[in-house]
């Protein structure tokens, strides 16, 4: 009988990614993924690929980024007609905040012409993104959907994950696939759950399912990618500020019910507007409902890429927390970047997190994958490693963001048991690798003491205490 092997390992806490989608995340896994295409040419080609192998089906696809391709803009509805044999095509841009569709799919929702967002051209922002995701989300099968979720679970568990953030809504993936990976999570091994359903004055919702809060991907605003998150200045390479979602007394109204009912409030925030708009509105409720009443549901604002000093003082003062993702920096940031060609030389304020940090505001950080990949040890690299000089964390608060900080966001306890190993020989190796691009091999993910993850069972673990 063979002896136990012995390796230097390292035990942390379990990740939590605190910004996931779980079903678009494993249909990215498991289907049409763009995110490595090189160009506009290359993109449609893999369109072709999948609409022959699909027989008739709906192509759903996602992760294209037209910034990174020598052709600069994104395909054209006439474009995906041809590569699809003029089948209905939904390929959402890496951001998630506007996609392009081809005839077919534009045909089965007629409304989306009259809404705002509306492009004949093919891509789709703003209402009518809204419109036709929901049509293409409905050809996903109770089966299909299920082998995603599955994906994205099992990947996670692997990276050391212990815990996905689930952001669902009306706009997002509907109650259905809501509720179906509850039930997946409940009854198959793997990372915990913590959901949230993004719609305005939902409240009732959190208790019937069991939900962490009221918001999430509550859009107020878009994405800088798509020229939708809202500015209080003009875009520096567009004619536009982007835009607002809701009216100020809408997003007052919803806190206000979410407060009166001790329920965490969120909302999804990038430009400095939008930023502005819930941060009043969460004013004027401590006002009606008293400072103690807000600051016990803990309010929580998703990405925050844009605040300003007035901005975090006011999120400190009134005991709101931060869900954001440091891979948007190291995926857009620098003067280089996406960011730099957006904002001109208001993208060296973007993502500062070290404000964040200084300012006393909880973060906690998340992938928004599919946005981009589950990679927990990178989230850590990208919020130490700022591209911008002295916006980065500390290597041990940017640890505590991926791993722990999650459960407070979330108002919950830290789980017993839930942890993961890697092969390392200390703490100091676990950040350079990440640092380096180079991260640690998980070898067994626990949750709540069930292994959910072991691709070492014959290893004495040795961790350092």
């Amino acid at each position: 009988m063979s002896r136990p092997k012995s390796v230097s390992t390292v035990r942390t806490p379990a990740f939590l990614d605190a910004h996931v989608h779980v079903t678009a995340t494993g249909l990215s896994l498991t289907g049409l993924d763009l995110a490595g295409t090189r160009s506009l040419a290359e993109a449609l080609a893999a369109v072709e690929r999948h609409a022959r192998a699909g027989r008739g089906r709906v192509v759903l696809g996602g992760g294209w980024d037209d910034s990174r391709w020598p052709e600069q803009r994104p395909p054209t509805r006439q474009e995906l007609d041809r590569a699809a044999y003029g089948g209905a095509v939904y390929l959402a841009r890496v951001d998630v905040h506007s996609a392009v569709v081809s005839s077919a799919l534009l045909a089965a929702v007629p409304e989306a012409a009259g809404l705002s967002g509306y492009d004949a051209g093919g891509l789709q922002r703003l209402e009518a993104h809204h419109a036709v995701r929901a049509m293409a989300h409905r050809s996903i099968t109770p089966a299909q959907r299920a082998v995603a979720q599955r994906a994205t679970r099992s990947r996670a568990a692997s990276l050391g994950i212990g815990c996905l953030t689930e952001m669902s809504g009306p706009e997002v993936a509907g109650r259905a696939d809501l509720e179906a990976l509850i039930a997946l999570s409940a009854a198959e091994p793997g990372p915990d759950l913590l959901a949230y359903w993004g719609e305005l004055n939902a409240i009732d919702i959190v208790a019937e399912l069991g939900l962490a809060g009221a918001g999430g991907d509550l859009f107020c605003d878009g994405s800088i990618g798509s020229h939708t998150a809202a500015l209080s200045a003009p875009y520096a390479d567009a004619h536009t500020r982007g835009a607002l979602r809701f009216d100020d007394d809408e997003v007052t109204e919803h806190v206000r019910r979410a407060t009166a009912a001790g329920v965490q409030a969120g909302f999804h925030v990038i430009g400095d507007a939008a930023i502005d708009q819930v941060v009043r509105a969460v004013d004027v409720v401590a006002d009606e409902q008293g400072h103690h009443a807000v600051i016990s549901c803990r309010h929580r604002l998703e990405h925050v890429e844009m605040p300003t000093p007035e901005h975090l003082g006011a999120m400190a003062r009134l005991g709101m927390v931060a869900s954001v993702q440091p891979a948007f920096d190291a995926h857009w940031g620098g003067q280089d970047g996406l960011y730099a060609r957006r904002l001109g030389d208001r993208a060296e304020g973007i993502n500062p997190l070290s404000d964040f940090h200084a300012a006393g505001i909880v973060l906690a950080f998340g992938s928004d994958a599919p946005v981009t990949p589950l990679n927990p040890w990178g989230g850590v690299a990208a919020g130490i490693a700022h591209k911008t000089p002295g916006a980065g964390l500390p290597r041990s608060v940017a640890r505590a963001a991926a791993m722990t900080a999650g459960w407070h966001l979330a108002r919950r306890e830290l789980p017993n048991e839930t942890y993961a190993v890697w092969a390392a020989a200390d703490h100091r190796e676990l950040d350079e690798r990440a640092l380096a691009g180079e991260p640690a091999q998980c070898l067994r993910t626990v949750v709540h003491g069930q292994v959910v993850h072991d691709v070492a069972p014959d290893v004495t673990t040795t961790p350092e205490s």
